[in-house]
């Protein structure tokens, strides 16, 4: 059954005009805002025109990453086979379509059926066998490493110059990345909250015992998160293999832990429920513009992963804490103490 902390995090928040937003899409909204301000104040190069469209590609492609990973932690697990599955279809992108555009289509279509494959095995060992998710996915990770190993040789490439076009190019003055990222944000928010299958798979993470006592296939659906996780992070890095002119073969290592923040900041439970894509996609862009800050202000490049660590426990410090409780704990004890105020006048 999902914990105090899932419920509170789906929440809603009650709002005039006859709607009401989730807690983690205000917080992670405002939070965003707050940063923007001292990015003016402290850093503006950080949030010249220049610098976000130079930014926000990574940032597009760590909103891609973040939805897979969102999928999974919301069947309670998490998938450590980020850097795997991002690099191997980096490498394949560029290695086997070798500089020759004609080549690309066939490079990407391989780099997909590697990513189910790779799904696949995932979802069989956490949903049909019951392995940890944790030692299954880091498993597949030490594969999928060793498949890029296998491919490039460690070597890197450079990039296709069609790749190069569609996923480095710009249009309207837009990166393309992000269009891909908003495409991606749309359908799966239209599958999570418009569709039985996706209502069935919100309800399956939260409580996967009274959802199989009701008929629901729930390793079907736990196994499907999976394999669409890794089509994501496929897609991630193919376009990766385009912004990036010569990507190394181990570009999957630095978005582990983002993938991670990003679910924890857009206030994702991390034992299941309810997924908030629109959340997770603004996480992205405030974890992606706080390493930008940091960079801005004399913070060294090499203590990125502390900032993303930061955010991180950022995050799971706000949705832990029942912050309504205490605000109503802390307001009806100042009115008990004016009544005793007023009494013993």
């Amino acid at each position: 059954m999902a914990d105090s902390t899932n419920i509170e995090t789906a929440r809603p928040m009650p709002m005039t005009g006859g709607f009401s937003l989730a807690k983690g899409f205000v917080t992670i909204v405002v939070s965003t805002i707050a940063l923007i301000v001292l990015c003016y104040v402290f850093a503006p190069s950080a949030v010249t025109a220049g610098s976000l469209m130079g930014s926000l590609p990574f940032a597009a492609v760590l909103a891609i990453v973040g939805l897979g990973q969102m999928l999974v932690v919301q069947q309670g697990g998490f998938d450590l086979s980020v850097p795997g599955g991002v690099s191997l279809a980096v490498v394949i992108a560029t290695h086997t379509a070798n500089g020759n555009d004609a080549m690309l289509l066939d490079a990407v279509l391989f780099a997909f059926f590697c990513a189910l494959v790779a799904g696949v095995l995932n979802g069989l060992m956490v949903a049909v066998f019951k392995l940890n998710a944790i030692v299954a996915t880091i498993g597949m990770n030490a594969l999928l490493f060793g498949a890029v190993f296998a491919v490039s040789g460690g070597v890197p490439r450079i990039t296709t110059d069609l790749l190069a076009e569609i996923a480095g190019g710009r249009s309207f003055g837009v990166p393309h990345s992000v269009f891909f990222a908003l495409g991606i944000l749309a359908l799966v928010s239209f599958v999570l909250k418009k569709t039985v299958a996706g209502r069935r798979f919100e309800a399956i993470g939260a409580n996967p015992d009274m959802a199989r006592a009701v008929g629901l296939r729930v390793e079907l659906y736990e196994g499907a998160a999976y394999v669409i996780a890794q089509l994501l992070y496929c897609t991630a890095g193919i376009l990766i293999a385009g912004i990036t002119r010569e990507p190394t073969a181990f570009q999957g290592n630095s978005l582990l832990l983002p993938s991670v923040a990003v679910v924890v900041l857009a206030g994702v439970s991390l034992l299941g429920g309810r997924g908030f894509p629109i959340s997770v996609v603004i996480a992205a862009f405030f974890l992606n513009q706080l390493s930008q800050f940091a960079l801005s202000i004399g913070v060294p490049y090499s203590a990125q992963t502390i900032v993303q660590a930061l955010a991180l426990v950022f995050g799971i410090g706000v949705y832990s804490i029942n912050w309504t409780g205490r605000f109503r704990k802390t307001n009806q004890s100042s009115m008990e103490e004016e009544n005793h105020g007023n009494q013993t006048a």
